[in-house]
């Protein structure tokens, strides 16, 4: 039985098109949700007075404010000769930011809602392209053609549908830096010139969709002394990077390397995979790498219905359906590698799903996927630096009623930029322990009724536990080794009972406070027929718009198992009684809906990104603070053009600039290259991009 890939109507992204739908997760709305386990949902209340200690900042953090040194002078000194180490501390250039970093009002005036076409920012502000789809990557690159594609060229160009940004400075100069973007997934509707269906792609087509995925690393360079930037052209660009679905190897660490699940015949000791798919946020750890998000990888695979009977089961948990030879939405990328077709390969899809570690610096590196960090759709992944020295990384799984996630290493992290420090720190996230969140309410179940109206004590909050999953080569979870639990890890949050989320995406720690936060984009089918009903950290009735979510970890220890968390911001139309801006004033403030990403500036401002607005206008970049009399102030400070999501966002550590991916413009339905829903950015037909935004008096951005 084929399923013939459909536009359909679009639910579980609410505001996003049905072309969305069907290239991004391969229709999922269109599927049952796969969390079909009975776990509790948050409705006893709990007498316990909630701790709410102060917490000490602890540590270099991952989060998006690396340092970038002094203030830039003239042109950007030439491309080094040869890739090294880092070219500056990078931890303790951060940490150096970080004490310099000074609250204070966001003093830019917002930006109303709006459909135009365009990239919109306040006055006072400029923006321009960085990198789009097709540009030059590797020396020696063509131009971009879009109609002379091919493998060879894609492979050396700038992916497709860019989402995670990440810039690590090189050099304390701030002159110089390395950007890294991961290459979600394709629209091959706009894409390729004459496109009719997914069928009639030829096999060229199929492996330069292959090579639009992925990552790329480029070397930029700031433009005089503004807060703009723009790649290093040079003969010789030693950095630059292309890292693909098609052909780049990647190395397994951790506890589920070489088990059983992971073996093919292709790889039979289950330690190489190839490729990586539907890369999604991500994060900068301390030590100066890259952590990648595999997401939505089931849409890549077919042939599930002919996987063997016992593996049925655990497919259908990860959203594969085993029902259909050729499900809807299918990429087909069986027709250029066999081993996508899990009839014949049934354990290739356990290969994805991971968090990939790309070190920028050394680019004849092998990329890791950590097993130690369980293997779900992985949004992202975001470090903090316990007080006790060890690496905590924080992570959502994007599924309706998924879970959230921390893992703690073992080792604990080397400060410092010496040769054997950076050695020790590559190996942090290869051996330690997963947790699962478990969520529990304070206020009366009665008081939770599915309106967004708030119970008595003024505030959506209560505590929660942290459920150890696995520790090294142990499991926590009855009837699950610890290869059963990473390979299987939402199975194994539905035996411990973990709490059952709206779409957990981007988690991110704050560099001033040690408070996590995490943006929940929206489920529209909570509280909907047989599904689970509202909770007082999901408070919400068929949940469009989604809100912000914040954990204070017990005593400011990141390496502990309780916590307290609450709601600061529940999204959505401020004249809507069921929204809440941490009790801001809310005829001030702007409308948001669908959360996506979330950043930090120094100040320690939170910055979000959406994705599919229910509201009716385009995405944008929103700022908030989350201290003071200004929590819950929060101003729209620019949107992207139509059809497209607002990805990333990466705020320099000197705060002079901000980059935003502006992914899948013109993304819908009906558009093509021929007659684009868009035309940006360059006036021919919607190209994803890169932008950065600076402010024109130099200033530092927002505040």
């Amino acid at each position: 039985m084929t399923e013939r890939p459909r536009l359909l109507p679009l639910l579980g992204h609410t505001g996003r098109d049905a072309m969305t739908c069907l290239y991004r997760c391969g229709n999922a709305c269109d599927h049952p949700v796969p969390n079909r386990t009975d776990n509790p949902y948050l409705g006893d209340v709990v007498n316990t007075e909630m701790s709410r200690r102060g917490v000490v900042r602890a540590g270099a953090v991952g989060a998006l404010v690396l340092g970038f040194g002094g203030a830039a002078a003239g042109a950007a000194s030439p491309a080094a000769a040869a890739p090294a180490a880092p070219a500056a501390p990078v931890a303790d250039a951060l940490l150096e930011t970080l004490s310099k970093g000074k609250a204070g009002p966001l003093t830019f005036k917002a930006i109303p809602p709006n459909k135009l076409d365009n990239f919109i920012v306040p006055n006072g502000y400029d923006s321009a392209v960085v990198l789009s789809w097709g540009d030059p990557v590797l020396a020696g690159a063509p131009e971009f053609d879009i109609t002379a594609q091919s493998v060879r060229r894609q492979s050396a160009q700038f992916g497709y549908n860019n989402d995670f940004v990440g810039v690590l400075p090189l050099g304390r100069d701030g002159r110089r830096a390395l950007l890294v973007v991961n290459h979600e997934y394709t629209n091959e509707e706009l894409m390729f010139p004459g496109f009719t269906s997914l069928d009639a792609l030829t096999v060229d087509q199929l492996k330069i969709a292959m090579a639009a995925h992925g990552l790329s690393v480029v070397e930029l360079e700031r433009v005089g002394r503004t807060g703009q930037w723009q790649p290093v052209r040079a003969r010789r660009l030693p950095y630059n990077r292309r890292i693909t679905a098609l052909e780049t190897p990647f190395a397994f660490t951790g506890p589920a390397a070489g088990s059983a699940w992971l073996r093919t015949a292709a790889d039979p000791r289950g330690r190489t995979a190839i490729g990586t798919l539907n890369n999604c946020a991500g994060g900068v750890t301390p030590w100066g790498t890259v952590l990648s998000g595999e997401e939505n990888f089931n849409q890549y695979f077919v042939g599930g219905d002919g996987a063997p009977e016992a593996l049925k089961p655990k497919l259908a948990r990860y959203g594969i359906s085993t029902t259909a030879r050729v499900p809807s939405g299918s990429r087909r990328w069986d027709r250029a590698q066999e081993r996508f077709d899990l009839a014949k390969h049934p354990n290739e899809a356990h290969r994805f799903g991971w968090i990939v570690e790309v070190d920028p610096f050394d680019p004849d590196s092998t990329p890791r996927k950590h097993t130690a960090l369980g293997r779900f759709k992985h949004e992202g992944a975001n470090v903090i630096v316990a007080k006790n020295g060890k690496v905590v990384a924080y992570m959502g799984d994007d599924e309706r009623f998924d879970y959230l996630y921390k893992f703690v290493s073992d080792k604990k992290y080397l400060p410092g930029d010496s040769a054997h420090a950076r050695r020790h720190n590559l190996t942090l996230l290869e051996s330690g322990t997963l947790y699962v969140a478990k969520l529990t309410g304070d206020s009366p179940a009665e008081e939770i009724d599915g309106t967004g109206k708030l119970p008595s004590d003024g505030a959506f909050d209560g505590t929660g536990t942290w459920i150890k999953l696995v520790s090294g080569n142990r499991s926590y979870v009855p009837g699950m080794t610890a290869a059963d639990v990473l390979t299987f890890t939402r199975l194994a949050g539905d035996a411990v009972l973990a709490t059952k989320m709206d779409r957990p995406e981007d988690v991110q720690p704050s560099p001033r406070t040690g408070k996590i936060y995490a943006a929940m984009t929206n489920n529209t089918n909570r509280g909907v027929g047989t599904n689970p009903g509202v909770d007082e950290a999901n408070p919400r009735n068929a949940n469009k718009h989604g809100q912000i979510f914040e954990l204070t970890e017990d005593r400011g220890d990141h390496t502990g198992e309780s916590f307290t968390w609450s709601l600061p911001i529940v999204c959505g139309d401020p004249a809507d009684a069921s929204t809440y801006f941490a009790g801001y004033d809310k005829s001030a403030v702007s409308p948001i809906s669908c959360p996506d990403n979330v950043a930090f500036d120094s100040a320690g401002n939170l910055w979000i990104s959406t994705d599919g607005n229910a509201l009716g206008s385009n995405d944008g970049l929103f700022a908030t603070a989350i201290e003071g009399s200004e929590r819950g102030h929060l101003k729209q400070f620019l949107t992207v053009p139509v059809g497209a999501e607002t990805c990333g966002p990466f705020i320099t550590g000197d705060d002079r600039s901000v980059f935003v991916a502006v992914q899948h413009p013109g993304e819908i339905s009906g558009a093509s290259v021929e007659k684009p829903a868009s035309t940006w950015p360059d006036g021919d037909f919607a190209k994803p991009a890169v932008v950065v935004t600076w402010r024109l008096d130099g200033g530092p951005v927002g505040s």
